[in-house]
């Protein structure tokens, strides 16, 4: 297997005295791991629930698995395509080398939206955590969530300017953590080690196993993809991994089948103790649905675990949605897509520290204005449509180089199955998010066609065109 080194000028940061700076190579495999599980693991903590509310505890379970073949394919196409363009922004990258500049935008934007979406349900959930902490131990009152809120993103974006090994070492350590809660509450509740509490059949008899029919599960696949909502990050550090052609497939593929047992798992554990109606309502009933099923065990060695797992796993979502968001920002700056402004790296932390920084407000503007639902749904929609390019990227991909033609990292199996599916399964859940959120799903669409035009007509013409192209392959077949 070969790595792939960005040797353009136009892929480094300008340091002092005229010195060229790029981002470091330092992470390993475990590092990627803990990027694509760190992002995704709140969803297992916090926003998958509202799938049962959309159609009952078993439509969740059927969104999960499907969702599950979904990011399958995701993780696979990913593996091949990013280990091979071994580059900063990930699948802005990939479209920029295959597909063309106006998709390379659009998916740069939905990058960027995804992750800092997804980061301001992190910081809800945890401002929330905290102030039913402070009502376990006798605080009286309403507690303000916002100072814990914004001080959670100032902390994580600082981490973040201070150094990418730093903070995805700290990412590693708290995922680990809150993947081993979900795994010791599941021992403790369902019998393995103690007393069992599980009451799957009491709570899912009659018309509560799908009390809204099928349609109900066609509706909970909208949240169904908030159990892996993430993963795909993974390919923003492959301009700072040591061996792009190793560390990526194997921290990717490692990640969606974590995430798969943690999903399972989550989903088990819950529906065997709440009450499909408190667990699928995000409003008056369960926000954090684990730490809820602990408070209902009885054990406060329970509560205190899933509590801190709670708190880790909404940590390590942030900070990883921070490094990717920015990541792909920095990529975009770098090729003027953007303003050329954001392309800077730090001389010092080898961070793209402007891009973290100007994507703090905006992160804090959703955070503390809207609805956690709502900002789990602008996440999940620019994420489907990222989706949604996958399965054209790679097969474009494989046209254009074949096999054998370019050394590849890792070449995913049975093309172009994985790309099928992903496209058959994004567009059933685009009607199913058009079910129950229509007006915000035309609304974004909207949004990305007139900032589409914007790029076009006016942005276009700053782009660096003879430095798009950075990797060393072959001209592409038919050319």
């Amino acid at each position: 297997m070969a790595d792939f080194n960005i040797t353009s000028s136009s892929a480094d940061g300008m340091g002092p005295h005229g010195t060229k700076v790029g981002l470091l190579r330092v992470l390993g495999p475990a590092h990627v791991w803990a990027l694509g599980v760190g992002i995704v693991l709140v969803g297992e903590y916090m926003g998958w629930n509202f799938a049962v509310g959309k159609g009952g505890a078993y439509a969740a379970l059927i969104a999960c698995w499907v969702a599950g073949i979904l990011y399958t394919c995701v993780a696979m196409i990913d593996s091949e395509v990013t280990s091979t363009v071994a580059a900063a922004g990930g699948q802005y990258t990939q479209a920029k080398h295959i597909v063309g500049p106006l998709m390379a935008f659009n998916v740069g934007l939905y990058l960027v939206f995804a992750y800092t979406m997804l980061e301001a349900a992190n910081a809800i959930t945890a401002g929330y955590l905290i102030s039913v902490v402070a009502t376990m131990t006798g605080y009286e009152g309403t507690l303000d969530q916002r100072p814990f809120i914004i001080l959670a993103i100032l902390f994580l974006a600082w981490l973040n300017y201070r150094g990418v090994l730093a903070t995805l070492t700290f990412n590693l350590v708290i995922t680990a953590i809150a993947f081993a809660a979900i795994v010791v509450l599941f021992l403790s509740t369902s019998g393995v080690v103690g007393t069992g509490i599980m009451e799957h059949a009491a709570l899912m008899e009659g018309q509560a196993a799908l009390p809204y029919g099928w349609i109900g599960v066609l509706a909970a696949m909208h949240f169904g993809l908030w159990y892996y909502l993430g993963i795909e990050g993974t390919t923003q550090a492959a301009e700072e991994v040591r061996s792009p052609a190793r560390a990526l497939p194997f921290g990717t593929l490692a990640g969606i089948m974590t995430l798969l047992i943690a999903a399972t798992l989550t989903w088990y554990v819950c529906s065997g103790v709440l009450p499909w109606e408190f667990l699928g309502d995000g409003v008056n009933g369960s926000v954090a649905p684990l730490f809820d099923t602990a408070r209902l065990s009885g054990s406060n060695l329970l509560i205190w675990l899933l509590g801190i797992g709670t708190l880790f796993a909404t940590l390590a979502s942030a900070n990883g949605c921070i490094n990717d968001a920015s990541r792909a920002w920095f990529s975009m700056g770098r090729d003027k897509y953007l303003p050329g402004w954001f392309g800077a790296v730090h001389p010092k932390y080898r961070t793209p520290y402007r891009s973290i920084v100007f994507l703090v407000p905006i992160a804090l503007i959703f955070a503390l204005g809207a609805p956690l639902d709502q900002v789990i749904t602008f996440s999940i929609l620019s994420g489907l449509l990222g989706y949604t390019f996958m399965p054209l990227n790679v097969i474009l991909f494989r046209k254009k180089w074949p096999m054998g033609s370019i050394k590849r990292g890792y070449e995913h199996p049975f093309h172009p199955l994985p790309s099928i599916v992903l496209l058959a399964i994004c567009a059933v859940t685009f009607f199913a998010v058009f079910l129950g959120y229509g007006t915000q799903l035309v609304a974004m669409i909207g949004f990305y066609i007139v900032v589409s035009l914007w790029f076009h007509f006016w942005r276009y013409r700053f782009v660096s065109r003879a430095a798009q192209f950075t990797m060393p392959w072959p001209k592409p077949k038919g050319y």
